[in-house]
């Protein structure tokens, strides 16, 4: 069992340090530091000059980040975001839940350096997640656009905006960047890059390895990962560069028990899976339950989940004229992954009633990109296509529970296979978008649009899971939009886009039925669309800046995958058309810049999205028409105050998050809650052969509050009167961080 790390002595930790820091300071030249102190770094938040809502979060944010955070936890702060996860850096993918403006993270689009990432889903099979892509530590920028994304992203599943992450290039100067961070729950983070700078004027290279150690912060076991993330970039000619880079990802992560509100009432926040007592849960398994235990999924032995990543490619970027630049990108990922489950209901033996049953998945996809970009006098035409091959394996195996050993490896030679699919993905889409400056640049207008067309053939090898051909194809997605400058610190913008998800092969999508149940309503089944509208007004003053923006989307064909048992028994969804979805929302978002060194951050977005269908679960109907979506908000509210002195920094914020629902007909729900952050450090320009030298405490969940961090991790069902669905998963408790980092 791990144990927290104590508060008060790391405190004392924290101080000790940073007097050693500060008699450092007395020391040291105090012009130096006098020439360290500067305005507070703010985030570019306002996304001056686009003709939709988008903010930026840039690498100084980043950089006051618990190291290992996903950056994901990092935009929570932002309007209309909504992250949730189980642990304190957003890691844990079973737990990890993303929304923008309603839309959930499996209908929105993620690119990395512009390589798609897929809907970084748990059960992704066309992508992978931000936090085994790269290390935290490599992100250099994040942007988002609610609403309509890019044009130009390379996802089949933005119906509701985008998130892209940028990677930090090599530096033009040699050194080497060491970072650890200890803390609770036994947390040990280490990450060391080297950079070559200049060879010869013209290439440049970083290499960087990250070792992550930590126990969960209840219950047994821990939630590890090793990554290698190396970089290459060769300039040529005038303005011309080749970017090579391969990222390796080796994650294992033991699961959190999954709750209901019942069992939280009979269990209490800190109930957690058996391990280490193997005999307790082979007494479960026959029904011999202890304690407050009264059903076989009260609790279970272990899960978990292990990955295995590579993502590598090559980015060539050109400019032929002065005018025109072409950029094409190649890349490669492949993927091995399994989660695990012990389960009761499928016995290893007549004498061993628990068996660890698997989900196995398996991709490898290879894809190219190309983007051009003309300027011709007022006008900027931007062109380009996406072309990506995946191919998908998913496999429900079981395997012998022989003993209580570790278990976290792949398995082989399983005893019984209940189904194995394989799919082939074949995406195309093509976009061209004219941005025209007019009026002296006061008025910037962009239309354009995409062609989408998604092929999915869908091979069943073993079981009865749907087989078949599906495909999404719209010829004409369009995109419209307009900023114009009403002083140099007043801007209006508009936008509107159209958009498509393509149909989901794997866990979770259409093929996941019967062959029966498939073969029955593959005739009604359309890819989702949305249609979203923004409007707002931008603002910047000596102290102020920010922005206000209203929005309106229209959700046509919402597909709903309802959970038919517990998770771990792993019966066919029901795959059901709800039809249309109406969000309405507005968001406003301001920083003062208070002085010099103190500013302070605010964000509130009321989000309103409801069912506006009712929708037959086999020959029931389920009246949703009207309701609330599941996991989505209403209200939402984040404050920060950073201070910085070119020394000393801190921040200081707090995140509210209205009462969610998590079934469709809104019978059950869980409560709004409040959760504080604390950042506080010092940093040195140099100290004897260090540069950059930084000392940093973070605090997650600074009160300690208990809560409910996601729904719906076993999916939603259409109703919970007695609060019995195991979909919940609690927030950690109070964790507190040190890391110390510098630069040689």
């Amino acid at each position: 069992m791990s144990q927290r790390f104590p508060l008060k002595p790391l405190c004392l930790l924290v101080l000790q340090a940073l007097a050693i820091a500060a008699h450092a300071e007395e020391v040291a030249d105090s012009a130096t530091v006098a020439a360290m102190a500067g305005p507070v770094q703010t985030v570019e938040i306002t996304g001056r000059g686009q003709s939709r809502q988008v903010q930026n979060i840039n690498k100084d944010d980043l950089a006051e980040a618990l190291p290992g955070t996903s950056p994901l936890k990092v935009l929570d702060k932002l309007p209309g975001v909504n992250f949730q996860s189980a642990d304190p850096f957003g890691a844990y993918e079973w737990s990890t839940s993303f929304s923008l403006r309603g839309f959930s993270q499996s209908q929105l689009g993620f690119t990395l350096d512009g390589i798609p990432l897929g809907d970084m889903s748990y059960a992704n099979n066309n992508g992978l997640h931000i936090s085994r892509a790269v290390s935290s530590e490599n992100i250099g920028r994040v942007q988002v656009s609610q609403g309509a994304g890019s044009l130009a992203t390379a996802s089949t599943s933005n119906l509701g905006g985008t998130v892209q992450f940028f990677t930090l290039a090599p530096t033009d100067e040699r050194g080497l960047t060491l970072s650890q961070t200890g803390g609770s729950d036994s947390t040990s983070r280490t990450f060391v890059r080297v950079d070559s700078g200049l060879i010869g004027g013209a290439m440049k290279a970083s290499l960087s390895g990250t070792r992550q150690r930590t126990d969960k912060t209840k219950g047994e076991g821990g939630q590890d990962q090793d990554q290698v993330n190396a970089r290459f970039v060769f300039n040529f000619g005038e303005s011309n560069s080749l970017t090579g880079f391969f990222n390796h990802s080796d994650r294992k992560e033991v699961d959190y028990q999954d709750m209901s509100k019942e069992m939280l009432g009979r269990l209490g926040y800190d109930w957690d899976n058996y391990q280490p007592d193997w005999q307790r849960a082979i007494n479960a398994a026959r029904g011999q339950f202890s304690g407050n235990v009264t059903s076989l999924d009260d609790a279970y032995y272990s899960a978990g989940g292990l990955r295995k990543d590579n993502l590598s490619g090559l980015i060539l970027d050109l400019n032929l004229t002065p005018s025109f630049n072409l950029k094409t990108t190649g890349y490669h990922h492949d993927n091995k992954g399994e989660g695990h489950w012990y389960t009761p209901y499928v016995p290893t033996n007549a004498a061993n009633p628990l068996s660890i049953r698997t989900t196995e998945y398996r991709i490898n996809r290879n894809g190219i990109m190309a983007d051009a970009t003309w300027e011709a006098g007022d006008h900027t035409v931007s062109f380009g296509a996406w072309g990506e091959r995946s191919d998908h394996t998913g496999t429900r195996a079981y395997y012998a529970a022989t003993d209580p050993a570790d278990t976290m490896y792949f398995l082989s030679n399983p005893f019984q296979i209940d189904w194995k699919q394989n799919f082939i993905t074949t995406t195309s889409q093509f976009y061209l978008q004219d941005s025209l400056a007019l009026m002296d640049g006061k008025l910037k207008v962009n239309a354009g649009f995409k062609s989408m067309s998604v092929d999915i053939s869908a091979r069943n090898i073993i079981g009865n899971r749907a087989a078949g051909q599906l495909n999404a194809e719209k010829s004409f997605l369009p995109q419209v939009g307009a900023n114009y400058a009403l002083s140099a610190d007043d801007e209006i913008f508009a936008s509107a886009a159209k958009n498509m998800r393509a149909h989901q092969p794997g866990v979770g999508g259409p093929f996941s039925q019967t062959q029966a149940a498939y073969d029955a309503g593959v005739g009604n089944l359309k890819p989702e669309t949305s249609t979203n509208i923004d409007l707002g007004y931008r603002f910047k003053r000596d102290a102020v800046q920010g922005s206000l923006a209203v929005y309106g989307a229209r959700f046509d064909d919402r597909q709903l995958s309802v959970a038919t048992c517990a998770g771990i028994v792993g019966c066919p969804s029901t795959f059901v058309n709800v039809g249309k979805v109406d969000t309405r929302g507005v968001e406003a978002i301001a920083v003062w810049k208070i002085n010099r060194q103190l500013s302070w951050f605010n964000s509130a977005t009321y989000n309103d999205s409801k069912y506006k269908s009712d929708y037959m679960d086999g020959t029931t109907l389920v009246q949703v028409n009207g309701k609330q979506v599941a996991g989505a908000p209403k209200t939402l509210f984040s404050t920060e105050a950073s201070y910085d002195s070119g020394a000393w920094f801190a921040r200081l914020g707090g995140k509210y998050t209205g009462k969610r629902y998590y079934t469709y007909t809104n019978d059950a729900s869980v409560d709004a809650f409040w959760i504080g952050s604390l950042t506080a450090g010092y940093k040195l320009k140099s100290l004897g052969f260090m540069k950059d030298l930084s000392l940093q405490v973070n605090v997650s969940n600074l009160f300690d509050k208990q809560y409910i961090s996601t729904v719906g991790t076993n999916g939603f069902q259409a109703r919970d009167p007695n609060g019995t669905a195991q979909t919940l998963l609690t927030g950690a408790p109070r964790q507190v961080f040190l890391t110390l980092s510098g630069k040689l």
